[in-house]
């Protein structure tokens, strides 16, 4: 998540005002104890030209006082940025602007981000560490609420509001305050706040946030250690905010965003480090689930379209995740849907899954095609969301990709009226037998309602087959993955 365009950026630090909420929220205690200010590291992973930017702006910008170092982690090569950068002009740029203030930590080869932030953690010597993205610009003030929060209980991760640089005239947009979520693919998003938190009316106070995009977080050095980092045993980006927000809130902690700080982050148009990041994104969503999601991790599965067993994902060795797990005594993760993610879709009535093919037609999948038809069609087999056909203990069949705290999936309805099947959102059909089917694996696909088959027939449009409700004939239809144990609740 770290590198930027190698080339000089002349344009000046981002003149952003101070935060109108203020510096503290009511009833934080005094950053000054007997010891003085607590004091900070920042961690910035690989950076270019523009961690110039984030470090100018993260010292220039924060109470020189509570700064004892900023940690710089290069990697060794990067494709597009000539080696020498790296090396002599990097170190004779920080050795020359912030003597005794930057440390550079360099590992022997590519680490990817997650690696490299742990490496930035072991060189950090102060009490309170954060880490941050390099391409990001802090805003005054940002860390003194910060540093309250964690000096009140130093179980806290805490979240410095995220705003926007786009990244191609380098102007400054406040996002709205938000916490951060996911879906169960374990790909980030912001989402809405929780309830609670609207209701107290004071939109200074902190939000509770399930898990964190990434970009920047803030830690009690030690504390850190004792959560067991980041998991070393996952490859390149993607996950790794994820599964910290969860064992953070499992084992005894908690995550929070705090509108008073606030970061400025430059969303890149292409991440450079890998042309298929959904490689490294789906086996470390894999290690997460096979660590923290006990048996909610079918969802995980279910979502990336892959079957529970001989999947072929290599997601390493997690014996010393499980084992950290036990040590820390950390609850389940139904808990954690309970009390910190109540927003977030369960789909653990599912028993088949996946690509929807029929007898007549093998080469083409059932599809839900365009939104605005709600029809299910056919298409090509691609294995992707639209193809995602799921069937529930309820006898309902859902088709695209699955939702997490918005819109769900909707399910296949015959209306008893057109012979095209219909996909409606199921909560709004009142009839259960239209959008309930009778269905087992290599069998015809029967409605309740109607009494008729969901059929294939030859047609004049798009693939040469149409997809139809009709008087059954015998067709047969398989969903390609079956749930190990599906799980009622």
């Amino acid at each position: 998540m770290c590198f930027l365009l190698p080339e000089e950026d002349p344009t000046p630090l981002l003149d952003v005002p101070d935060p109108a909420s203020g510096l503290h929220h009511p009833g934080q205690p005094s950053l000054l104890g007997p010891n003085g200010p607590p004091s900070i590291t920042s961690t910035a992973d690989p950076p270019q030209e523009r961690r110039r930017r984030s470090t100018e702006s993260s010292r220039g910008r924060s109470d020189v006082s509570m700064m004892m170092s900023v940690s710089v982690t290069p990697p060794p090569s990067l494709p597009h940025v000539p080696l020498e950068q790296l090396k002599g002009p990097l170190e004779d740029y920080v050795n020359k602007r912030y003597p005794g203030l930057v440390k550079i930590v360099r590992n022997q080869k590519r680490e990817g981000l997650i690696r490299a932030r742990i490496e930035g953690w072991k060189a950090a010597t102060a009490e309170v560490t954060g880490f941050f993205d390099a391409h990001v610009e802090f805003t005054p003030s940002w860390a003194e609420p910060v540093l309250a929060r964690i000096k009140e209980d130093r179980r806290r991760i805490i979240l410095p509001s995220i705003d926007n640089i786009r990244h191609d005239t380098l102007e400054l947009e406040r996002y709205e305050n938000s916490a951060h979520g996911y879906n169960w693919e374990l790909w980030c998003m912001y989402i809405n706040p929780p309830r609670q938190w609207w209701d107290e009316g004071d939109t200074s106070a902190p939000i509770r946030t399930p898990a964190m995009i990434g970009c920047s977080f803030v830690v009690h050095r030690v504390y850190f250690g004792e959560l067991g980092l980041l998991d070393p045993g996952m490859d390149v980006y993607g996950g790794e905010n994820i599964e910290l927000g969860i064992r953070v809130w499992l084992c005894g902690g908690s995550m929070e965003v705090l509108p008073c700080s606030r970061v400025a982050h430059i969303a890149r148009v292409k991440k450079p480090y890998h042309s298929n990041i959904a490689f490294h994104t789906r086996r470390n969503a894999l290690r997460v689930a096979e660590v923290w999601m006990d048996e909610y991790k079918t969802n995980v599965y279910l979502a990336w379209n892959i079957p529970m067993e001989n999947h072929g994902v290599d997601y390493g060795d997690i014996s010393e995740r499980l084992a950290l797990r036990r040590a820390l005594q950390c609850r389940s993760f139904e808990w954690y849907l309970d009390n910190v993610y109540p927003e977030m879709r369960r789909y653990n009535t599912t028993i088949h899954y996946g690509e929807i093919r029929n007898s007549v037609a093998s080469h083409l999948c059932m599809d839900q095609g365009a939104k605005e038809n709600h029809t299910a069609t056919l298409h090509p087999c691609h294995g992707w969301g639209p193809q995602l056909g799921r069937y529930t203990t309820e006898g309902q069949l859902y088709l695209g990709p699955l939702g997490s705290t918005g819109e769900d999936t909707r399910c296949l309805v015959d209306d008893q009226t057109s012979r095209l099947p219909q996909l409606r959102h199921c909560d709004k059909v009142s009839n259960v037998k239209q959008k309930t089917w009778l269905f087992s694996q290599n069998e015809s696909m029967v409605n309740g309602a109607s009494g008729r088959c969901l059929e294939v027939v030859p047609a004049n449009v798009n693939f040469g087959h149409l997809l139809v409700l009709q008087p059954c004939t015998g067709q047969r239809w398989a969903i390609k993955n079956t749930m190990r144990q599906p799980l009622v609740t």
